[in-house]
């Protein structure tokens, strides 16, 4: 067998590496929905990060009380590259958060799923694309 076959192992690697991240930000998000409960909260700040190319994602920073009286504060998973006025400081959003686990939350309109379908659908294109032409390659040897 010839090594060129190696190279498909890179597609699949990223595919499954998607889909992975894909699966667990679904999964996460459809355990916030059953289990979760929601707070009013308020955006407090945002905390800004820059990537290695120099562009700057906004993330902001919820407050809120949880049912037992602990007081929470928690950056958003998701940055975007500007803030609306709905997400500005001083603004109160829904969060929707984990009774167990308060860092596991979400602010209702500004995360969303949309991400982590697009990891899944292209993890999954990847993952199936490559494993079939692998496949289709050591039945044809």
């Amino acid at each position: 067998m010839e090594r060129e076959w190696l190279f498909s192992l890179i597609p699949l690697t990223i595919g499954v590496v998607f889909l992975s991240f894909g699966v667990y930000g679904l999964r996460r998000a459809g355990g916030l929905r059953r289990t979760g409960v929601t707070a009013e909260g308020r955006i407090v700040r945002h905390a800004v990060r820059r990537d290695n190319e120099g562009t700057t994602f906004y993330h902001p920073v919820a407050a809120w009380t949880t049912r037992d009286g602990r007081d929470c504060e928690y950056s958003s998973r998701f940055g975007r590259g500007s803030v609306g006025g709905e997400f500005g400081v001083g603004t109160f959003v829904m969060v929707r958060y984990d009774p167990e686990d308060p860092r596991r939350f979400a602010i209702q309109g500004w995360d969303g799923a949309a991400v982590d379908l697009v990891f899944t659908v292209v993890g999954s294109v990847l993952t199936a694309g490559t494993s079939v032409v692998l496949l289709v390659r050591l039945l044809t040897l």
